[in-house]
């Protein structure tokens, strides 16, 4: 009897791989292990083809030598804010506090994204005004702009293996800070208290070849522009910003915007800025824990280092 359910067991198990083959998966590359911390933003999509893309790197991807990259052949960036271009990153993993990471590695002025775009020789795809400034930045430290930095305005898309980048809208800013343009230009705009404006910020819509469908908010307001993106692209997986006052959505309207807007089978959190979790699990009295509440669908929580797995209908099959 052992040996036949052995048998049966090893038949089936081939048959199983290739469903879980064609899942894709999503890292995060937290501050602190295991956890969802303030300054989380960066995600890995691996589609199943082994494109991988990394999503706004931000402060806690720990340079382009992070062994947690790996191999990296598209970076995706919504926003030229500090913390989310990556205006400095942890010196190890676990530094300082999950409320307040340790970030004091300065990466100005040429940015955390743009030294993993140069270390990974991975193209950036930016929307906006973004893509002047980055092409002068990769040509001034020796890149080809030409092939290290790729635009994608509102509607716009590029292929990344047999995965499809679309770039939406998103109700934000977009000042690039004076600390990331030369001393004389950047003394200048601190000066007068000015940011360097570089277009307006997005998101994404992200089509991988399993079928499933992304939608990567950015950071956000409510905006009738998000019932477009659930109406035309009709994601079935969001990664939704819900940090609230004073930059954008917090968790009741990014619940509403889930609900009546996108609607997708699932959804991450992220851009908590708060220790969102304790041992893995979320803490009550958190925008995390109210975000979870408001949506009506399963909110996922992103902890650091944990990797997700979701089908082509945007249900999660592992980690979550």
């Amino acid at each position: 009897m052992r040996t036949l359910i052995y048998l049966l067991a090893l038949a089936a198990a081939p048959a199983a791989l290739p469903a879980m083959a064609q899942n894709v998966r999503i890292t995060p590359l937290g501050s602190h292990d295991g956890e969802l911390c303030a300054f989380d933003r960066a995600l890995i999509f691996e589609d199943p083809d082994g494109t991988r893309v990394l999503y706004d790197a931000g402060r806690t991807v720990r340079g382009a030598d992070d062994p947690r990259l790996g191999k990296i052949d598209a970076v995706l960036l919504t926003h030229v804010h500090g913390d989310h271009i990556g205006d400095s990153h942890s010196p190890s993993a676990n530094a300082g506090s999950c409320a307040a990471p340790d970030v004091s590695i300065s990466d100005t002025p040429n940015s955390n994204t743009v030294n993993v775009v140069m270390g990974k020789a991975a193209p950036l795809v930016v929307g906006g005004e973004m893509h002047f400034f980055f092409q002068q930045k990769v040509k001034s430290l020796g890149g080809d702009p030409a092939k290290l930095v790729r635009l994608a305005r509102f509607g716009a898309g590029v292929a990344i293996g047999k995965v499809q980048v679309i770039s939406v809208p998103a109700a934000h800013t977009n000042g690039l800070p004076p600390a990331f343009l030369d001393k004389g230009q950047a003394e200048l705009l601190a000066a007068n208290g000015l940011t360097a404006y570089v277009g307006p910020p997005g998101g994404f819509v992200v089509r991988f070849s399993n079928g499933l469908v992304a939608y990567l908010s950015g950071d956000t307001g409510i905006t009738t522009d998000q019932q477009m993106v659930g109406a035309y692209y009709k994601p079935n997986l969001a990664v939704m910003s819900i940090g609230g006052n004073p930059n954008m959505t917090g968790p009741q309207e990014a619940g509403f915007v889930m609900n009546e807007y996108v609607r997708p089978a699932s959804v991450i959190a992220t851009h908590v800025n708060e220790a969102a979790t304790q041992g893995g699990k979320v803490l009550p009295n958190t925008k995390t824990a109210a975000f979870q509440k408001a949506a009506k669908m399963p909110v996922y929580v992103p902890l650091s280092g944990k990797t997700m797995e979701f089908d082509g209908s945007g249900h999660c099959r592992a980690g979550c």
